[in-house]
């Protein structure tokens, strides 16, 4: 991939991989390619159209296309291995599939891999450690594989940057390999989803008067197809289990819809958010930092509104 130098080196030093099913991009694909200064390569199925996706406009400079199909980690792995030996810094948005190949990949490519950055340069990686409570900083002296956790990085599109020259490679992967064996592919349940993949989540703060609210919360978000959530001051009750907190000490999150009830916005909750396309938020306090934020700021008691929106939802939210 690239042009390499006379030591064998890209002098682009940075390559994204993003794993592309039926032309979806992965979680924080768009926050990967720009890390790596635009230059990416999708493999899998429907890359063409995930090469026009709106969300690589302005971010995306050079970009080729592997057509391989449905998803083989382990063929991909080998085949990839060849295809980036001359890459020396390979970086992976940690969405599912991307945890899924990167381990693989930088076996093959007989590199470390550092998982579950916050920031990836080629002489210095952030990586989020003990439950996002650490931050450790490494300097690689050696090439590598990273995975970039979506939501911490953001992406801001340079409106004036011309359209990505687009390459695609008739190079196929490998037919034999050691792979797991799809049974069944099965649609996303809310309920269970990791929060850092949920496109819409429904979460409660202090403003909730009682750990009923959060089952609550979870019968609304069924109903509508959101994932519950809440704040450190919910989990620290022990009302929810960590796994459900949202912020900088819990989960980063990036959905595409965020409903706060009762939240105050605390900049560790704020600062893992993302950047949602929509903000509603219902609280008593008009002024606090999460009704700035928020598209639709409702004046109102969080607890009463959930029981409104609960009776008008009706056995959707039983």
């Amino acid at each position: 991939m690239g042009t390499s130098s006379g030591g064998g080196r890209s002098l682009q030093p940075m390559i994204a991989v993003l794993v592309v099913r039926e032309g979806q991009l992965p979680h924080g694909g768009d926050e990967a390619v720009a890390e790596c200064g635009g230059r990416a390569l999708l493999v899998g199925s429907g890359t063409d159209a995930a090469a026009d996706d709106p969300a690589l406009a302005g971010v995306a400079s050079r970009v080729t296309l592997l057509e391989w199909g449905d998803v083989r980690i382990g063929a991909w792995a080998d085949g990839l291995a060849a295809l980036l030996a001359n890459e020396p810094h390979v970086v992976l948005p940690a969405s599912p599939d991307g945890r899924d190949l990167a381990p693989r990949l930088a076996f093959a490519l007989q590199r470390p891999l550092h998982a579950g950055a916050l920031a990836v340069a080629p002489a210095r990686i952030d990586l989020a450690r003990k439950g996002a409570t650490e931050l450790h900083h490494v300097a690689p002296t050696e090439p590598f594989v990273a995975t970039l956790l979506p939501g911490v990085r953001g992406v801001e599109a340079d409106a004036i940057r011309a359209p990505a020259t687009v390459d695609t490679s008739d190079v196929t992967a490998p037919a034999e390999a050691v792979d797991a064996h799809t049974v069944e592919l099965l649609p996303p349940d809310p309920a269970t989803i990791d929060l850092g993949e949920a496109p819409r989540i429904v979460a409660g703060g202090a403003g909730l008067d009682g750990p009923d609210r959060l089952a609550q919360l979870a019968r609304i978000g069924n109903a509508i197809g959101a994932s519950m959530g809440a704040t450190r001051v919910v989990t620290d009750r022990g009302w929810v289990p960590h796994a459900r907190q949202i912020g900088t000490t819990g989960v980063v999150v990036d959905p595409t819809l965020y409903l706060a009830f009762g939240i105050s916005g605390a900049v560790q909750h704020t600062a893992g958010l993302g950047d949602p396309d929509h903000i509603i938020s219902v609280n008593t306090d008009a002024h606090c930092p999460m009704m700035q934020l928020a598209d639709v700021a409702i004046v109102a008691d969080a607890n009463e509104t959930l029981d409104h929106l609960e009776a008008l939802l009706g056995g959707g939210a039983s």
